[in-house]
């Protein structure tokens, strides 16, 4: 991480602190597709546009709604909303992707929640599943670390055998428990995008041991490890991939879906938030 990125973060952070003109929480969910109704539930206390933020990217995909937000829930949780992400695909580099974690970094955040839209690749899986990631497989052919690294924020080789955090994972399985929630379990395999996948690039990736596909999180992922925060994943599985589909993958079938199972996710989500430690 260079030393202009880290003072792009500072100004950011100094911004953000200063708007919202209270405590800053210890968790963060970023919402993908899937979790759109999520600031339906909470208690928005205050927002933020990401254009009026200094060095922030924008978010140009449909369902993104480009807020920073600081909401509350029933037992007084404070929680910091991101409403929509930045992709790899927009032509963003992956440091301006991992931004926003180098920002909560420095507003002190400890705990991030990460929600996404994928496609299924397991066979078992079905469109609606809502599945726990937990590990990923990086495809990108990039990394938001790559570059000269400063010693005093993080280790120059970081160690990815946990990079989603187990005790979170049991706390989303317990909590899905208690609403009804069958959900599933799987590795996360993130490509550049923007096309979807081949039928012969899904056959590989099943054989590498995905489970599901998207065009996300993994950067956001290994910038929160750097920085030794507490993980994680969440996919809703919007569509099945190409070759298990039987139809053509079109982006506003993947939005619709998303959009039927938001309340049961953002339910979910809310319930695992009043059950962190």
């Amino acid at each position: 991480m260079n030393n202009i990125m880290l003072e792009e973060a500072q100004i950011a952070s100094q911004y953000i602190k200063a708007h919202f003109k209270s405590e800053i929480p210890k968790t963060a969910v970023i919402l993908g597709s899937g979790l759109g109704n999520f600031t339906k539930i909470v208690k928005i206390i205050k927002t933020i546009k990401y254009q009026d933020i200094p060095s922030f990217p924008q978010s140009h995909v449909a369902g993104h709604k480009g807020n920073l937000t600081l909401a509350t829930i029933e037992d007084g949780t404070l929680i910091l909303i991101m409403e929509g992400r930045f992709h790899y695909y927009e032509g963003y580099t992956p440091q301006q992707v991992a931004f926003p974690i180098v920002v909560f970094h420095l507003l002190g955040i400890k705990t991030l929640i990460v929600s996404n839209a994928a496609g299924g690749i397991n066979p078992s899986f079905t469109i609606g599943d809502l599945m726990i990631i937990n590990d990923h497989i990086n495809f990108f052919g990039a990394h938001p670390l790559t570059g000269k690294n400063n010693d005093q924020l993080g280790p120059r080789f970081l160690d990815q055998t946990e990079p989603y955090n187990k005790k979170l994972i049991d706390i989303a399985h317990q909590t899905a428990v208690e609403l009804g929630i069958k959900p599933q379990q799987g590795v996360y395999i993130g490509l550049s995008g923007p096309t979807y996948e081949t039928r012969a690039e899904i056959k590989a990736f099943g054989v590498l041991g995905a489970d599901a596909v998207g065009m996300s999180t993994i950067f956001e992922v290994m910038m929160a490890n750097y920085f030794k925060m507490n993980v994680l994943g969440i996919s809703s599985i919007t569509n099945m991939a190409t070759g298990i589909s039987k139809t053509k993958h079109e982006h506003q079938a993947v939005v619709d879906v998303a959009n039927t199972i938001s309340d049961k996710f953002s339910a979910w989500v809310k319930r695992i938030i009043q059950n962190l430690p």
